[in-house]
């Protein structure tokens, strides 16, 4: 049997965890820069409020209805991640973290008499110690516990948050009310030629006469799919994988138009790409330059530029790394041009374990004595306040955040403070 435990409205409820005042009222998340809607509470879906909406467009109905605005605040969010998930290791070993907000788990092995109960007992300890409302679906596969998720959330008051489908009765059913669009992996392109083939539920896309259609529509991506919807687990659950590249790319929220300027984000992009490097134990020897000037003020077609090298050694070295994107910034940069958006990314990563030391040419070992302080001391206090020469001390990213709540959980400065009477 498995479980999808997905987290309800997650960035709102993180928000409403330290603000408890603001339970029952509209609130909504901004995305990077204050950009979009990129989470809602209910009471804001009822007043109409669309996901992705750009903020501007929403600025009279967030006044007139007393919307509750926040920016996105990652480091609260992810620590909650982290926290949701320690605890359900506590019902069972087999996780898949399959987002921020959901989980899939796998209770092989584990002999349990009810379901239901059993996720009742899951969701009310997340509620009890993280004061995080989740939704729990149980099925035969991994698709089908994301059908009865689906049930769990649409009608919280009748299941109390956990569905479990436990009888072919209870498959077929969920399976007819479940629209082809809210198919886990039919987008909007495959909804609309499944719908032109007349297959319009989740129940329609296990009907035998579709089968050849959707195998030379989808492959054996969808076989699989069809299969998990007719309870046979074909999906197991994913261990994490070492990401194949990494990407650090920001918007400013002011353009750049001078060399020295943009070389101090450069520098902190690549920093912290070599921070990811080192977390996940990996090695780079490609790193790529991207720039992006205002394609509304270019004076010619071309606004996007990419540039890459490829490293002598393998490194994880903020230094190494850095100076690499600053050379490569310097044969592409024009001053006096308009710069929105830029970023660092490194690929063709090894495992540390793996990296080959070269005879004539090989990085100062200094490097990385150097970085495990710096390291060190981001995991202590959580700042960036060893930074190399070229970054600007007083910033780290230049991003508008107008509605940023408290990192209430990550910085010890931050902390909620609670007056004794």
């Amino acid at each position: 049997m498995y479980a999808l435990v997905d987290c309800n409205n997650f960035y709102v409820s993180c928000e409403r965890v330290f603000q408890p005042k603001l339970n029952g009222k509209p609130v909504v998340v901004l995305s990077n820069n204050d950009g979009c809607v990129i989470s809602r509470s209910y009471e804001a879906k009822d007043l109409g409020i669309p996901m992705g909406e750009p903020e501007f467009k929403i600025r009279n109905q967030i006044k007139q209805h007393d919307i509750h605005v926040f920016s996105s605040n990652y480091a609260l969010y992810g620590d909650l991640s982290n926290r949701v998930h320690n605890l359900l290791h506590k019902f069972t070993p087999h996780i898949e973290m399959y987002s921020i907000d959901e989980a899939f788990l796998n209770f092989d092995g584990l002999t349990i008499d009810d379901y239901n109960q059993y996720g009742n007992q899951i969701r009310m300890s997340i509620l009890k110690w993280l004061s995080l409302p989740v939704c729990i679906g149980f099925g035969s596969s991994k698709a089908l516990s994301k059908v009865a998720n689906k049930i769990a959330k649409k009608y919280q008051e009748r299941t109390q948050g956990v569905y479990v489908i436990d009888t072919d009765e209870k498959r077929i059913k969920a399976l007819k009310w479940t629209k082809i669009e809210d198919v886990w992996g039919i987008g909007y392109r495959l909804s609309k030629k499944m719908k032109a083939h007349n297959i319009h539920t989740a129940y329609d896309f296990t009907l035998p006469q579709h089968e050849a259609f959707i195998k030379s529509t989808m492959g054996i991506v969808g076989i699989r799919l069809k299969y998990e919807l007719e309870g046979k687990s074909v999906l197991e659950l994913e261990e994490p994988k070492t990401k194949k590249n990494i990407a650090i790319t920001r918007s400013f929220a002011q353009s750049i138009t001078t060399l020295n300027e943009m070389k101090e984000r450069i520098s902190t992009f690549a920093t912290v790409c070599s921070e990811k490097l080192r977390k996940q134990k990996s090695c780079c020897y490609g790193v790529i330059l991207y720039l992006r000037k205002d394609n509304f003020k270019v004076q010619k077609d071309r606004y996007s530029f990419y540039k890459m090298e490829t490293l002598p050694y393998a490194s994880n070295s903020a230094i190494t790394i850095s100076n690499v994107a600053i050379k490569m910034l310097k044969s592409i940069f024009e001053e006096g041009e308009i710069y929105k958006k830029a970023g660092v990314i490194v690929t063709q990563l090894i495992p540390e374990n793996e990296k080959q030391f070269h005879l004539f040419e090989e990085e100062n070992p200094k490097h990385q004595i150097l970085m495990k302080v710096m390291d060190d001391y981001q995991k202590k206090t959580g700042d960036r306040k060893i930074k190399l020469g070229i970054q600007n001390l007083q910033k780290t990213w230049t991003m508008k955040q107008n509605h940023l709540s408290p990192k209430y959980t990550t910085r010890f400065e931050e902390i909620v403070e609670i007056p004794c009477r």
